[in-house]
């Protein structure tokens, strides 16, 4: 697991919470309205279904109330830039536990009741609070963070299964870029390749000379989504290049060994 980096971009839980609760009332309204034959469509996850992508969706984001129910942790061991390299190592089991929970209610059920669960989650509970998580123990705060990344990523999933068009809540999309774009600075340390991921998001990455002023000379640009198909393996590197959904400037700013960053 990469190091995370000592600065950590700052998040305001407040916002984050509120970026959660709008993100996942627009996958509720989705989901509210599929079919049971659009229910039992596949997806590009593997053997999930719509139905079970659904499940997945509201077990991730359940997963805050559940653990606000269990006593606090008494050591942090997992930062924020810990998680995007942590989760890869529970995919089997998160895959399971989502067969489970999507084969045991109906969609309509499990959203109310997660709905219901996140009401409860209070506006104003300290991000310092440490909670237990698949991964370890993290600050409240943070993990809010890595729900938007949950939800977003697998918005983007559930639309691309249905033919829906939901939208995004630009809180919510942009911790998610952040997050991601962070990431990759911590996988690939070095300041030689700037990505920028406008509006939302700029770092600096890969060894080599680093570049202090003027126009960098080696530069990846693109939109906040392509970024998340990149990051998270739905869209490879060439495959955005030739549909101009990236541009890469510059002998160091091919990112294709780097990603994904999120199994």
């Amino acid at each position: 697991m990469p190091p995370a980096k000592k600065r950590t971009r700052a998040y305001d839980p407040a916002k984050i919470r509120t970026a959660v609760l709008a993100q996942f009332e627009n996958v509720r309204q989705a989901v509210g309205s599929l079919t049971p034959e659009q229910f039992a469509r596949p997806t590009r996850l593997g053997d999930w279904t719509v139905r079970d992508l659904a499940g997945h969706i509201a077990m991730a984001v359940g997963a805050v109330g559940r653990a606000l129910e269990q006593p606090a942790p008494a050591v942090l061991e997992v930062e924020l830039l810990d998680w995007p390299f942590a989760t890869a190592a529970h995919a089997g089991r998160i895959s399971d536990d989502t067969k489970e929970i999507a084969a045991g209610a109906h969609p309509s059920e499990l959203y109310a009741r997660t709905a219901a669960r996140l009401a409860e989650l209070p506006p104003t509970a300290s991000g310092d609070r440490l909670v237990g998580t698949r991964v370890g123990a993290m600050r409240l705060g943070d993990y809010l963070v890595t729900r938007t990344v949950e939800l977003v990523v697998h918005t983007d999933d559930l639309s691309e299964a249905t033919g829906l068009d939901i939208p995004y809540d630009r809180q919510a999309l942009a911790a998610c870029t952040r997050l991601l774009a962070d990431a990759l600075a911590v996988k690939a340390p070095g300041g030689s390749v700037e990505v920028r991921v406008p509006p939302f998001a700029v770092v600096q990455c890969v060894e080599g000379p680093r570049h202090t002023r003027g126009t960098p000379p080696n530069v990846v640009e693109t939109d906040p989504l392509t970024w998340i198909r990149l990051a998270t393996g739905r869209t490879g590197w060439a495959e955005a290049l030739d549909a101009a959904k990236v541009s890469a400037s510059g002998e160091r700013a091919d990112l294709s060994g780097l990603l994904p960053i999120l199994g």
